[in-house]
């Protein structure tokens, strides 16, 4: 990890629930990530209702928060606690649905993929 980048804190302003946390573990081992390489979660332009999320594992950045949780390091942009302050990440398993699932309080309208959604 670069000098610049920030030792990871335990106040994030997301969660992951257990489920989702074992989901990302297994997820990380079949990619064979590097353990250089944390969990970035994020926001973009896009999508049907605006924004879309981002969840996927990259290197630290300068610019780049840290947090803790359960056993995966999360990296954030500064500018998008914004609009993921509150938000829990689960991974759901039923038979209509099955993977990731973004639970968040901010968003005004998300649309039927469940990946976007407007602030």
């Amino acid at each position: 990890m670069s000098a610049d980048v920030q030792t990871a804190t335990s106040t994030s302003p997301i969660t992951i629930t257990p489920s989702a946390l074992v989901q990302l573990k297994e997820l990380r081992a079949e990619l064979k990530v590097d353990q250089d390489h944390f969990l970035r979660i994020g926001v973009r332009g896009g999508g049907c209702s605006g924004f879309e999320y981002q969840l996927g594992f990259d290197l630290p950045e300068e610019d780049d928060k840290l947090y803790q949780i359960g056993d995966e390091t999360v990296l954030m942009k500064p500018g998008h606690a914004l609009y993921l302050i509150g938000m829990e990440i689960d991974w759901a398993t039923g038979l209509n649905n099955r993977g990731f699932t973004f639970n968040n309080p901010n968003a005004t309208e998300t649309c039927g993929c469940g990946t976007s959604f407007s602030a």
